[in-house]
């Protein structure tokens, strides 16, 4: 029931034909900002979650880019918000994140540790996945080769359980299995140049 205040002032603002309006857009990851669906951005980042979503904020607050946000990024981030005169919650939501210059977060850029049916991905493949193709599910080499998040070879890609032909054309969530899969059969073998930097 605790949501209800929160229920209720939006159908006032939609009655009010408000809900377009700048105040209606608060950082409540229940609002969606226009042009974008819940499914294809992730409206708010807050402390629990972790992913490249998470080091974008971190680096752009000049704080260590673990990837987790934890207590640290939650009080930068309410500093932040203080100094910019925005709601002081410590949470990134569609505001604060548009005051700190960064783009929509794709949902694949976040692991949620409290969501449900969540793929928790180590560390060391979210950060391979930064640097091979800066966390893109559809990014492909300029020769063609190698493709998606983790840049599979399509034989690496079947091999190892991939659907479909085509890494960059699956789901994040199934490029992050396929990738945990080889992980734990090869460790970082798979991607020489991008593990020794993580």
């Amino acid at each position: 029931m605790r949501g209800w205040p929160l229920a209720a002032a939006a159908l006032c603002a939609l009655t009010l034909g408000l809900a377009g309006s700048p105040a209606a857009l608060a950082d409540d990851p229940t609002v969606t900002e226009a042009g974008a669906s819940a499914s294809a951005s992730v409206m708010a980042v807050r402390k629990g979650d972790r992913g490249p979503a998470v080091r974008r904020i971190q680096r752009r607050l000049r704080l260590s880019a673990d990837g987790v946000f934890g207590k640290d990024t939650r009080r930068a981030v309410r500093r932040f918000q203080r100094r910019q005169d925005l709601t002081t919650d410590g949470v990134v939501g569609p505001i604060t994140r548009r005051a700190l210059g960064l783009p929509p977060f794709s949902q694949g850029s976040l692991v949620s540790t409290g969501g449900a049916g969540g793929l928790a991905v180590p560390g060391i493949l979210e950060r391979i996945a930064e640097c091979e193709s800066g966390g893109n599910p559809r990014a492909v080499s300029p020769s063609g080769q190698y493709r998606g998040k983790y840049q599979f070879s399509r034989g690496t890609w079947k091999d190892y359980g991939g659907r479909g032909s085509d890494p960059a054309e699956a789901s994040e969530r199934h490029q992050d299995r396929i990738a945990l899969r080889l992980y734990r059969a090869r460790g970082t073998d798979p991607w020489p140049a991008c593990s020794r930097r993580s």
